[in-house]
Formats: C-alpha cells, sequence, structure tokens
C-alpha cells in the first residue's frame, strides 16, 4: 500500500510541484489549505503539472491555529512543511510574519512527531543563511543569518526564527533525525496557475516593461528541482538532522533580461534594455515599499555552495536560463503578463 505524504500549504507555487512530484512516484498524497474555498483551484494545479488532481486529499488547516493538523497528520509516513507568508510588501509589524512563520513550524512539527512521522522536511531559505553575512561567501549549511543585524527585512528574520525553532524543537525531544530543512534560493519555475508566487515577480515585472534593472541578483533555482529535492531529503538516511543549501547560479537582473528577449522573441518586446542607476532606485524606494525592500542588495553578490545537496542527494539543478525562459514562456501562455 502507498505511503501517504502530507504538504502543507497546497495553493502554494512550490507545494504544487511537491504534490505533483509525489503523485508521480506513486505516494498518496494530502495538502492543507486555509479555505477549503480553493481545493479546486489546488486539483487543477496539480493538473497543470501532468498528473491527477482528483488523487489528492486537501484538508483545512492554518499555521495560526491547532485545529486541523492532528487529522492533517494522521497516518502520515512523510510531511513537506511548505507554507511561509511571503508577502509582496514587508510588513511594518515583523511580527505579523515572524509569529505565524515560527508558531506555525512549530505546530505543524509537534503533530508530526506525535503522530509518528518518520521525517518532516521544512523549507527554508538562504535567508535563513545569509543575512548580516560578513563575506561573500561561498556561504553554506554552517551558516546563520546574524539575528543582531539591524538591516534584516521581517522576512528574512522570519524565515530564520522559523528554522531555529524547528531545530530547537526536534533537539529537546531528542529527535533531530526526524527533521531535514532545505534552503532554497530565489524559485523560478512554470507556473500551475495564474496565482504566481511573489519570487517570480522579477520575471513578471521585467517581462511588463520596468524602466530598467536595477543592480540586484538572486541566486536562482528552478522549482521542479526544489520539489524532487524535497522528496529525496525526505527519503534519504543520511538527510536526517540536516539542512541543504538549493541553488543553481547567481545572475544579476540585467542578465535575466538578456535571456529573456533572446528566448522569448516578441513576447519579451517590453524587457527593458537599460540599468537603472543605484541611486533612483533608492529615490523611488522612499515612495513605493515594494522597491523599498530591495535598496540593500544593490550591487551584491551573495555565494552560496550547493556541494553538500549535491554530493548527498543527488541534487542536480537545471541551468537557470532554462528556468527564466520556461517561467517567462508560461506567464505568456497564461496570460499573466
Amino acid at each position: 500500500m502507498p505511503e501517504t505524504v502530507l504538504v502543507t500549504g497546497g495553493s502554494g507555487f512550490l507545494a504544487g510541484w511537491c504534490m505533483v512530484e509525489l503523485l508521480g512516484k506513486g505516494y498518496e498524497v494530502r495538502t492543507t489549505v486555509r479555505d477549503l474555498g480553493r481545493e479546486a483551484e489546488v486539483r487543477a494545479a496539480v493538473a497543470a503539472g501532468g498528473q491527477t488532481g482528483e488523487k489528492i486529499a486537501v484538508l483545512a488547516a492554518d499555521l495560526t491555529s491547532d485545529e486541523g493538523w492532528d487529522e492533517a497528520v494522521a497516518d502520515c509516513a512523510y510531511v513537506l512543511h511548505v507554507a511561509s507568508p511571503f508577502p509582496p510588501v514587508q510588513p511594518k509589524d515583523p511580527d505579523e510574519l515572524i509569529v505565524p512563520a515560527r508558531e506555525g513550524t512549530r505546530r505543524v512539527l509537534r503533530a508530526a512527531l506525535a503522530a509518528g512521522v518518520k521525517r518532516t522536511v521544512v523549507t527554508s531559505s538562504v535567508a535563513a543563511i545569509a543575512g548580516g553575512a560578513k563575506t561573500p561567501g561561498p556561504l553554506t549549511e554552517e551558516d546563520w543569518t546574524d539575528l543582531e543585524f539591524d538591516g534584516l527585512s521581517p522576512y528574512v528574520r522570519s524565515k530564520t526564527i522559523a528554522e531555529r525553532a524547528a531545530w530547537e524543537l526536534v533537539e529537546e525531544r531528542g529527535e533531530r533525525e526526524r527533521l531535514t530543512t532545505i534552503n532554497p534560493g530565489a524559485i523560478l519555475g512554470p507556473l500551475l496557475s495564474r496565482d504566481a508566487s511573489f519570487s517570480l515577480q522579477v520575471i513578471e515585472r521585467l517581462l511588463k516593461g520596468m524602466p530598467g534593472a536595477p543592480r540586484i541578483g538572486f541566486s536562482f533555482v528552478d522549482v521542479r528541482d526544489v520539489a524532487k529535492l524535497q522528496v529525496e531529503a525526505m527519503l534519504s538516511p543520511e538527510a536526517g538532522g540536516e539542512r541543504f543549501i538549493a541553488v543553481a547560479e547567481f545572475l544579476w537582473m540585467a542578465e535575466v533580461a538578456a535571456v529573456l528577449r533572446r528566448e522569448l522573441g516578441p513576447d519579451a518586446r517590453k524587457v527593458p534594455t537599460r540599468k537603472v542607476p543605484d541611486l533612483l532606485v533608492k529615490a523611488m524606494g522612499l515612495f513605493d515599499p515594494s522597491v523599498r525592500t530591495i535598496t540593500n542588495q544593490l550591487g551584491k553578490k551573495l555565494a552560496y555552495s550547493n556541494e553538500k545537496a549535491k554530493s548527498v542527494l543527488g541534487f542536480s539543478p537545471r541551468p537557470v536560463p532554462e528556468s527564466i525562459a520556461d517561467t517567462g514562456r508560461r506567464m505568456v501562455e497564461l496570460g499573466v503578463v
């Protein structure tokens, strides 16, 4: 009889691809959403990924409440905890992000441990590794964001605090081997629905014709590769009690724009060809909160090592230009841009 895997946050971009990956490997899949009104949307997204959406069990559970989690984890062999708040604009009160991220992670992990789940894989972020980094890298899984650093965004704080809370919980219970964390960079890849993840906004904004490319960049990774890595981390005996960085390559926004123009042709006609000076970006940030969140990244290039994920879990990320092109084409196909 196939084992059952719970994927939290079923309406999300990465969660959708995790469910596609699991169904393709023959697992029974269960997922949670805050509102069961999104159930049809979740099933349609999985179908868009090439699997049968009707095979999924969809339950209601919220990271801010205990209700529903015992039922969600019951009889599950594994849990992929993917759900986490990621807003387009950083809140003025960091606790709006920190509290649900930290308490939600602890809530899911406590329920999983109590239910005898073999392993929970928590999706963290490179944000929990690089915040306040004193060196350009390459950063490894041994590195942690410095929570004493003044320039951290609420999102970076929330991811770091939530992951720390998960490790503290399993350490307290002597169950470290039942937890693994995946720390991906900026996730790209083909959308499963029009409800695009915030991490895809760099592609969306370029295709819609932003004035120019600011001097910022990201360590990108494909959503399909992260989903596959989650499943490998779930199963590998060597992955218990470990963190794994999931990145493929760093690209500046100007380089991303060049890939879109080259690969999408006429569909990328609005993609800017010029760069935006740092001073102009900072000035824009005074009036646009979504721009303000990136001003501290101007000109910064951080390097991460993905050697541990490669050697332990066989991580083999596809080239980032392929992910960029696939993302852009799917956005055009769905009418997002």
